[in-house]
Parts: structure tokens; C-alpha cells; sequence
């Protein structure tokens, strides 16, 4: 059995399994020379050779305990016909939202549109690079893509009421949403995933409504999850009760952002940990890094617990402290 899943299925904490999200990507210099090459992002996530290429670049170069695809949350909106873009300096671009066109998108042409990145996580899944590692799928939540599907880009300043005054609109797009994810779930599991994670990015932006709009939506999706057999990790960036959130959502493992404090989580979550480490530690120091990582694995030292970021790691993060950090997690006692 993999490091992670021994941790998730076993509650093993014998040992502390690593991987980083957004670990393939744009701190590493490998990924920038494709990328130069390939300005269109959604074009390269469709892109199966490179994709794979991209994904098992970081075990390469660091050997991480898991590697997970190369791809974006927003590629549902994609599948399901919305259109997206990703500009330089600032980030998704959707196009109008209409319902009338999305009711008519069908399982097979959403799979079709999608086809490339299960051939990547095949292709990827072959590769020996993944001995005795896992191969992570993920999808947005329900939440997280019915907000950047209604608010067409990123809503780092807050969404528009107005967004919420159309009750009918968000329940039935969140129904089709919440069809298409599975979908997509499915397809990479049998593409090669052996375990899914869900991104919840903005679970934080949300005061009411929390049970209709997170909890039951998300919780159907890790029903689902379950029922593949396969191990779900679920990510509620940002969400003000992580004990509650677990209890009612059930998710097998939980990634905590940096903003909550591990001390209390350790006394209040009993499902296995990953996570939590500031991606800004990762620009700073060796001395610095150290303390901080420490405190994580001293924390949950008799806890099941993934080393992960609280966040993707950083474009400028240091190559240097990224080797160190594996260095600090593998040889902790």
C-alpha cells in the first residue's frame, strides 16, 4: 500500500508521506520552458503528452510521495461549454453563463470534451515513476464552480449580491454542476486516478447558506467518491468550522489552510490531516523553514497526517527550499 493511502485507509503515523499542491507548475524551470512554448493554458491542459510530461516532472526532480494531474478546476466549466480563458496577470475568464446551452450538454459530449486529460492520467499512471506512489484526480467543488461559473472570473474581492438573488438559477446549476463533477470524478478514476481530491477554493466566501451550498452538495460528492472506492481528500480553503465541515461533509482526510491554527485542529478533527504550511515559508529561509515545518509534524506527530501547503506553492518559491523542506519531513523523528 501507497505512504498516503496507508495513511488515509490505515491512520498509519509512522511515517509522513509529502506532496505539494500545484507542485507541477510554474516554480520550476522545466515547467516554465513548456510553457513558453504554450501560451494557451487551456489548450496545454488538453494537451495529453505534455500534460502527463508536466505532472511527473515534480516526482523527477524531488520524488514526492504522490504526483496529481496537470490540469484546472475550471476545465468542468469548460467541458460543460462555458467558454474560458486564462489572461496573463489576471487569471480565469469565463464567458456568459446560459443555462439553456449547458441543459444541453449530454455525459458523452462532455466527456468527449475532457477526453485528453484521462488519456494523460493513463498515460501518466504507466509511468515507473509511480511505484509505490499515488496518482491524485481532483475536481472543484459544487460551490467553488457555480461561483466562478455565475461571477465569469476569479472573486478575490467579494462576490455581488445580486449574484444570490436568483435562488432557482443557483439550485439548478448547482444539480447540473454536481452531475458533471461526478462525471468527471468517474472518468478519472477509471483513466488511472487512485485518489480524488476536491478543491472547495471558496468555500470561505460564504456567511449563510453554508449547509445547502457546501455541506449537501459536497457531502453528495464524497457519497459518490466513496462508493467508487477510492479515497477522497476534500480542501475547504477558508471555511470557519473545519470540525463541523468534517462531521457533516465526511470527507476520508481534510487539507487545512494556513490561516487555522493546527493546535486546535488536532483537538477537534479525528480524520486523518494534511496540510497546512504557509507557501510564503517557502521564500523565505532555511532556519525559518525548518521551524515552521517542524511545528506542523511535531503537532500532529501522533496523528495521521499528508505534509501539504495550507496553499499552491508560490511561482517564486525557492528550488533549494523545496528539497530541503522533503529533506526536513523525511528525516523527522
Amino acid at each position: 500500500m501507497t505512504p498516503i493511502k496507508n495513511c488515509i485507509l490505515n491512520k498509519d503515523t509512522t511515517t509522513n508521506p509529502i506532496w505539494l499542491m500545484r507542485q507541477a507548475g510554474r516554480y520550476l524551470p522545466e515547467f516554465r520552458e513548456i510553457r513558453k512554448n504554450n501560451q494557451d493554458f487551456i489548450k496545454l491542459c488538453l494537451n495529453e503528452n505534455l500534460s502527463s510530461e508536466i505532472t511527473l516532472q515534480p516526482l523527477k526532480r524531488f520524488g514526492f510521495d504522490a504526483a496529481i494531474i496537470f490540469s484546472d478546476i475550471l476545465m468542468i466549466p469548460y467541458g460543460m461549454n462555458q467558454e474560458v480563458n486564462f489572461e496573463k496577470n489576471i487569471g480565469p475568464k469565463l464567458g456568459d453563463l446560459s443555462i439553456d446551452k449547458i441543459k444541453e450538454i449530454d455525459e458523452g459530449s462532455f466527456t468527449q470534451r475532457l477526453n485528453p486529460i484521462y488519456k494523460a492520467i493513463s498515460q501518466t499512471s504507466r509511468s515507473d515513476l509511480l511505484n509505490n506512489k499515488d496518482l491524485i484526480g481532483f475536481v472543484g467543488a459544487p460551490w467553488t464552480i457555480l461561483v466562478y461559473m455565475i461571477n465569469k472570473m476569479s472573486p478575490k474581492k467579494g462576490l455581488p449580491q445580486k449574484l444570490f438573488n436568483d435562488f432557482s438559477l443557483i439550485n439548478s446549476l448547482l444539480d447540473i454542476i454536481e452531475k458533471f463533477i461526478k462525471l468527471h470524478i468517474k472518468n478519472q478514476i477509471d483513466a488511472g486516478a487512485n485518489i480524488i481530491q476536491i478543491f472547495d477554493s471558496w468555500a470561505g466566501l460564504l456567511e449563510n447558506k453554508i449547509p445547502e451550498y457546501i455541506y449537501k452538495p459536497t457531502f453528495n460528492i464524497i457519497k459518490y467518491v466513496k462508493q467508487l472506492g477510492v479515497p477522497v481528500i476534500c480542501f475547504p480553503r477558508g471555511i470557519k468550522d473545519y470540525k463541523k465541515f468534517c462531521e457533516i461533509v465526511k470527507p476520508d482526510m481534510v487539507n487545512i489552510d494556513y490561516e487555522v491554527d493546527p493546535k486546535k485542529i488536532i483537538k477537534e478533527i479525528t480524520i486523518p490531516v494534511q496540510g497546512g504550511l504557509n507557501p510564503k515559508v517557502l521564500l523565505t529561509d532555511k532556519e525559518n523553514l525548518k521551524k515552521e515545518v517542524k511545528k506542523y509534524l511535531t503537532i500532529f506527530k501522533d496523528h495521521p497526517y499528508v505534509f501539504n501547503l495550507g496553499h499552491g506553492i508560490l511561482p517564486e518559491t525557492k528550488i533549494d527550499l523545496v528539497k530541503e523542506l522533503i529533506n526536513i519531513v523525511r528525516n523527522y523523528k
